[in-house]
């Protein structure tokens, strides 16, 4: 990587988080603004996207190298083996992935950790009463309006900030190809701040880190990041249209009580094969992404 300065990577991963707190403070002084001007969650929501995640990536990116957008991989196109693997993990990795959120909303810390406990329990209904208001809606244009903010901007500046900024200069360094994924999947997860959560969002995240790495182009985990959000907005539409019934989709693979997981083994062992295969793949044909 061209760089335009030899900070080191802590120096670099510093700028980069000050960068995303100054965002996140403009956040929260417009935050007034937006509420006294009577724009809802969803604006606030669109605005946190640029301000704290997208311009503190492109910034720091810009600082850092003199090429940032061919630095973060987004300049080079998918192509359309990519796009197969992402949908057939997306499809197959269903039960598995129910299965695990599941397990994870299960788990409890020990008896002395009991306040520790009540807090991220807290934080979690909290959370959950937020998504629970931002999903119900009926109308086509309300649709339309959570896709772009759900499912295209949260899965568009997420990877910018988390893929494209800081896996790409955490690369940059002495750090195995492995543990940057695995750090910054780890670091994507945490900062949800949703402990019951943490286990398959960390997945989801090892699963964008790799893709990035296999396929260098950052837009095919943006492309999967938005397909997953916005499967989660189209089923809560058809949810509240009565077309399916509720939780339908996060019901697949869960085993009846006592009941071995099968389908979602079965699920866990068809992905990684798939994952296994895409990696041999595209390590092959390093010049598969493009489609120019």
């Amino acid at each position: 990587m061209e760089r335009k300065t030899h900070m080191k990577l802590g120096t670099r991963l510093i700028v980069l988080l000050s960068l995303m707190g100054l965002g996140l403070i403009a956040v929260s002084i417009l935050t007034d603004v937006i509420m006294m001007a009577h724009a809802g969650m969803l604006t606030m929501l669109t605005i946190q996207d640029v301000l704290a995640f997208i311009v503190p990536a492109v910034i720091a990116m810009g600082i850092f190298y003199r090429r940032p957008l061919h630095v973060m991989y987004l300049d080079r196109a998918p192509g359309w083996r990519a796009m197969l693997v992402v949908l057939a993990v997306f499809v197959v990795s269903l039960p598995a992935m129910n299965w695990l959120v599941a397990v994870n909303e299960s788990m409890s810390l020990p008896s002395w950790m009991s306040g520790v406990e009540q807090l991220m329990r807290a934080s979690e209904d909290a959370a959950a009463d937020i998504t629970r208001d931002l999903l119900q809606f009926n109308s086509v244009g309300e649709l339309l309006t959570r896709l772009f903010v759900i499912g295209l901007m949260a899965g568009l500046s997420e990877e910018i900030l988390f893929r494209g900024a800081m896996l790409r200069t955490m690369q940059d360094s002495r750090l195995g190809t492995h543990a940057v994924v695995w750090i910054v999947a780890i670091v994507f997860s945490a900062i949800h701040m949703q402990f019951y959560g943490f286990l398959p969002r960390m997945l989801i995240g090892l699963w964008l880190g790799y893709l990035l790495v296999w396929t260098r182009s950052l837009w095919v985990p943006i492309i999967a990041h938005t397909l997953n959000n916005s499967t989660v907005v189209v089923s809560a539409y058809l949810e509240n249209k009565g077309v399916i019934p509720h939780d339908f989709g996060n019901t697949i693979g869960l085993p009846a009580d006592g009941a071995f997981p099968w389908l979602a083994i079965g699920s866990l062992v068809i992905t990684l094969a798939i994952a296994l295969w895409a990696h041999h793949y595209f390590f092959r044909h390093p010049d598969e992404p493009s489609c120019t």
